[in-house]
């Protein structure tokens, strides 16, 4: 039987190959090749090749295990196991040459949904900063093989606390309310642009905090991991699984603070 360890290299190993054949099509020169759920809402060329490039790679090594990518879509799974892969997040900040953008890998026990999964290992690669975090469940949390934690002992108010927004304007409208009613009360917010990096930032200390409603499960499986062994909590709607809904992430005196407010303001969306 194959290890978390081991899952977490095969992970770590695709993901800095994938990453780094991205760059290299982003000094090529970007083209976009469709838009999704609006037009902000971008796919280049390169995300295509890269999940393609994932794929192939992961079948290779482990031909038994299913497949879920943002571009491509799932394949089943005989083995009980499924790559979750986001070929690259943060692809405005790729298109934009913003270098904040990282291919994400994780691998998942049981069917691949957020509710009922559980992440055995996961990979983010920030090839423009060189940059590999990864994580296996019950080994801890890793940034180019050091060991990394979270923030603790951080009140609400003198935390930097991460979000993002949803490409549809309506939604971001309604987001941006939560980010007026809480900016008054934290030491300041950042938008990065792409989710690992930012659950990333959280088990690394460069974020005390992050919260985000609409992702989706490549956006969070192989971050939400990374930072939970960092040391975060990381839960959704009334502490239950995050999901598309919601994911709060923090260490866990600070997400007491910062979860129920969003918890009350996002379960009354629906």
């Amino acid at each position: 039987m194959t290890s978390n360890a081991e899952l977490r290299e095969i992970a770590a190993t695709v993901a800095r190959r994938a990453a780094a054949f991205a760059l290299q099509r982003r000094q090529d020169g970007v083209e976009i090749a469709a838009s999704k759920s609006s037009l902000s809402d971008i796919v280049t060329r390169a995300d295509r090749e890269t999940e393609q490039l994932v794929r192939d790679a992961l079948s290779a090594a482990r031909p038994r295990d299913g497949f879920l990518g943002e571009e491509s879509g799932a394949g089943g799974s005989e083995s009980g196991l499924t790559w979750v892969v986001d070929p690259i997040d943060g692809t405005v900040n790729y298109f934009y040459g913003i270098p904040a953008w990282a291919v994400s890998i994780a691998v998942v026990e049981g069917d691949p949904d957020p509710a009922t999964w559980r992440t055995l290992a996961g990979a983010v690669v920030n090839p423009v900063l060189k940059e590999t975090f990864t994580a296996s469940a019950g080994d801890g949390a890793h940034l180019n093989g050091t060991p990394i934690r979270v923030n603790t002992g951080v009140d609400l108010e003198l935390a930097l606390v991460g979000t993002g927004f949803g490409y549809d304007a309506e939604v971001r409208r309604r987001q941006a309310r939560f980010v007026g009613e809480l900016i008054g009360d934290v030491r300041d917010i950042r938008r990065i642009g792409a989710a690992s990096l930012d659950l990333c930032s959280v088990a690394a200390g460069r974020l005390d905090a992050y919260f985000e409603r609409g992702l989706n499960p490549w956006d969070h499986a192989a971050g939400a991991l990374i930072a939970q062994e960092a040391g975060s909590r990381v839960a959704g709607i009334a502490g239950g699984p995050a999901d598309n809904r919601l994911l709060v992430a923090a260490a866990p005196g600070l997400f007491d603070q910062l979860h129920p407010r969003a918890d009350a303001f996002f379960s009354a969306w629906d």
